[in-house]
């Protein structure tokens, strides 16, 4: 055992610096002063220089060479140590910090560009962001495909191709039921103002309800709600619209289900590679779960209802049946992160088709806004008006995070496999969720899937978590039933 005792301790200290390096992030998203920005860069590709020297250190290798596994989550262990170890020494220490300044800069550049309605200020930099990414993947991917390089960042295993496919699946039954539905009457948004203050409050007390806990996390303002951190010290970011206060409340609820996936791992694997989730895959599964089939379904809106009208009074929704018609409401929209159920995978397989393209080369980043917006038109079937609301309106690319974007379509199509088996496991769910209490549900989530981290690959978590492997059936058969009865079809 001496030479993985070794290897433990050596990474559980890098484990330790990787976490001080997303607080960096953190900060930076939510209270960093803008003035700030050109050090915080210098600081992040600083923690990338000494990150990078520590998945490299020849020591690793040669602890590799003689450790021995003597249980699962030794091999566990062992298994994601190799697979970062072979691949960061793919890519030089020089492109590894230059990656993290510019994208540390690029987000304040995106952040303006976004304000100000100007894709033009941000392209060049997303120029540099791009270029950088396509030559790391290259440098992974050798002779596969360089997309799957980055892609294998968020979701270990899986391919463009495979992914490519399963929408191909997912796509007619989801323009299909959204045809359908934009034919009948819509249920009337929301129109009344809601203070801010109330929004937070109220929020904070559904954050709890999903078994947040406040002693090891916090909850903030961000442009683009997140959650950041694992184990001990895990914060979300929501945010709030004075006429839309759905959007604060599911963008709490959604990264609720992330934070309480790292709060819920085992904590005999904190600050090992175990300690955090498995794939973003899987992570999007708790997210989402979380805010839909939880969050939005009939018994739980009933509840929310109620609080609803304990923090603002009459808000101008008749009663708990319409009340959950209206958090259902399918309606056009621009923005991916306030999409309904049925339209968000379209938006998403937008972002997956151009990522890709970009990467590949067939796609120039001047041509990027013209694309989306083509594309953006031949799906919704409507313009979109500014860029804010197109190209602009995630963070994603400006970070660099291009492989990402699918993982939230397969952590649906995850989220609607545990979705049947959580049923199956608990048919009197409803009585409870009709009381705010989601205990039952987090319970079993976090005894078949959250408690063990990256014990196993993305796929043996849900197949071992469900029983069966995964398949984007459940999801279009969960989505057509809810719809169907909602809408009349």
């Amino acid at each position: 055992m001496g030479a993985y005792t070794d290897l433990m301790a050596f990474q559980r200290e890098t484990e330790a610096l990787s976490q001080i390096a997303g607080r960096l992030g953190w900060d930076q998203e939510t209270m960093m002063p803008d003035g700030a920005t050109p050090q915080r860069a210098e600081e992040h590709a600083a923690m990338a220089n000494i990150l990078h020297a520590r998945r490299i250190d020849p020591r690793i290798g040669e602890w590799l060479e003689t450790a021995q596994a003597t249980d699962d989550v030794a091999a566990a262990n062992l298994r994601h140590i190799r697979r970062d170890y072979e691949r960061t020494a793919k890519v030089p220490a020089r492109l590894a910090a230059e990656l993290a300044k510019t994208t540390s800069l690029a987000h304040r550049v995106w952040a303006r560009a976004r304000a100000e309605e100007d894709v033009a200020a941000f392209l060049p930099m997303l120029q540099k962001v791009v270029d950088l990414r396509r030559e790391e993947a290259a440098a992974v991917a050798g002779n596969t495909d360089p997309y799957d390089a980055l892609l294998d960042d968020y979701e270990p295993g899986a391919t463009g191709a495979r992914l490519g496919a399963m929408f191909a699946a997912l796509r007619p039954r989801l323009v299909a039921l959204r045809a359908a539905i934009l034919d009948k009457p819509v249920p009337a948004p929301l129109r009344t103002h809601f203070d801010e203050a109330a929004q937070l409050a109220l929020s904070e007390k559904l954050a709890l309800s999903f078994g947040y806990g406040l002693a090891n996390g916090r909850i903030d303002k961000a442009v683009h709600p997140f959650s950041s951190g694992s184990g001990l010290d895990v914060r979300i970011t929501t945010r709030t619209n004075p006429t839309d206060p759905f959007n604060c409340f599911y963008s709490t609820i959604h990264e609720v289900g992330h934070a309480a996936y790292e709060q819920g791992i085992d904590h005999a694997h904190l600050l090992t590679p175990l300690g955090r989730g498995v794939s973003m895959g899987v992570h999007e599964s708790q997210s989402r779960i979380y805010e839909n089939q939880l969050g939005r379904s009939r018994a739980y809106t009933g509840w929310l209802y109620g609080q609803m009208r304990d923090a603002f009074g009459d808000f101008g929704v008749a009663d708990e049946e319409t009340f959950y018609a209206t958090v259902n409401r399918v309606h056009d929209g621009f923005i991916r992160t306030e999409a309904d159920e049925v339209q968000y995978n379209l938006h998403v397989l937008l972002r997956f088709d151009l990522e890709r393209a970009l990467i590949a080369g067939d796609l120039a980043v001047t041509d990027l806004e013209a694309a989306w917006n083509d594309r953006f038109l031949a799906d919704f079937g409507y313009a979109v008006d500014k860029p804010s609301n197109g190209v602009l309106q995630d963070v994603h690319w400006s970070e660099g995070l291009f492989g990402y974007f699918p993982t939230y379509t397969l952590g649906n199509v995850y989220a609607g496999c545990l979705h049947v088996a959580l049923r199956d496991a608990v048919p009197d769910l409803d009585a409870d969720l009709a009381r705010g209490d989601t205990s039952k549900a987090t319970g079993w989530l976090r005894a078949n899937l959250q408690q063990y981290g990256g014990l196993r690959t993305p796929v043996a978590t849900i197949t071992h978590a469900t029983g069966t492997a995964p398949s984007e059936a459940p999801l279009l058969d969960y989505l057509e039933e809810k719809f169907s009865a909602i809408y009349r079809l």
